[in-house]
């Protein structure tokens, strides 16, 4: 487990930059702990420096995780956000999304989320901005990309795309073999 290079932590910090946007500051400077982005085998870990010091004494092939993983690093460099970094996410998110429960479902298999499932959506959102997608209930179910900007979706059709599908809590049943 070592720290992120710059090159690693501008990829991280810019990718959760547009899902949470100023309120990245909140995740390194808390006021219950000090916190850091560790990575270990490609994945980008957020672990409490003193979870991190006592970890210290595994060996490196015997660790297999710690803390929570925020992503990976694919071959060639890019950094994927996974679904275990949403509770984080949720707690600072800019901008977001609430789907009718009649939309749920078809998001927690994967698809995107349409305009007839959309329920509400935080004010003067742009397009291609990062959102957290929450149900009626404002229980976190993933996140997303916006397709079109607030003012756009309300003159779109019913199967118009509003939020381009990127990570939600059915991964943990359908890609848990992959998730660690």
């Amino acid at each position: 487990m070592r720290p992120l290079t710059e090159e690693e932590s501008k990829a991280v910090f810019t990718k959760l930059a547009n899902y949470i946007g100023k309120n990245l500051v909140h995740l390194i400077d808390r006021p219950d702990e000090t916190y850091c982005f560790r990575l270990h085998k490609d994945r980008v870990f957020y672990v409490s420096e003193s979870s991190m010091r006592l970890a210290i004494s595994v060996a490196r092939p015997n660790l297999i995780s710690l803390g929570t993983c925020f992503g990976k690093f694919s071959k060639s460099g890019k950094f994927k956000l996974h679904i275990t970094a949403l509770d984080h996410m949720a707690q600072y998110a800019k901008f977001k999304v609430w789907i009718k429960p009649n939309g749920e479902m078809p998001f927690l298999y994967g698809n995107h989320v349409l305009k007839a499932h959309l329920g509400r959506i935080t004010e003067d959102t742009p397009e291609h901005q990062g959102v957290v997608v929450y149900s009626m209930n404002d229980v976190p179910l993933g996140f997303g990309v916006t397709a079109r900007a607030t003012i756009d979706t309300r003159k779109l059709d019913p199967t118009s795309i509003i939020v381009f599908h990127q990570a939600d809590v059915g991964e943990y049943l359908r890609d848990e073999d992959t998730l660690f």
